[in-house]
């Protein structure tokens, strides 16, 4: 059990982070020293303004993706009466990941990176 809620957390994690990459990415060119803090500015209104639902888009295709292959490899030559508990079990964490991603979105872009960028006075 401990595994899977290991693996559970990793994978809301990194779905919460592609979310937040439209913000997340004009931070990391000021930080890097790649371009100046008007650049990053601008990137930031285009990523955030004309993009941000790829950007949620790809972080809740990210999340069904994983634990669709998820369930696939776990119930490989499984009984369906084994499959019906690793199905139950799996829709569980889920759901719970789902909700999960959504309040690791919030904090994250909307916490941290606002934060960070502030600092920076990108925005």
């Amino acid at each position: 059990m401990r595994s899977e809620t290991k693996k559970a957390t990793i994978i809301t994690t990194v779905s919460a982070f592609l979310a937040g990459l439209c913000c997340f990415s004009p931070v990391v060119i000021v930080f890097l020293g790649l371009g100046s803090v008007g650049f990053a500015g601008s990137l930031a209104d285009t990523l955030y303004g004309d993009y941000k639902w790829y950007f949620r888009s790809l972080g809740a295709l990210f999340l069904i993706l994983a634990y669709l292959w998820w369930y696939h490899t776990s119930t490989k030559g499984c009984s369906l009466d084994e499959k019906k508990k690793v199905r139950t079990k799996l829709l569980n964490l889920f759901l719970i990941s789902a909700f999960s991603f959504i309040l690791l979105y919030i904090i994250w872009l909307y916490g941290i990176v606002d934060l960070m960028g502030s600092w920076l006075s990108i925005w």
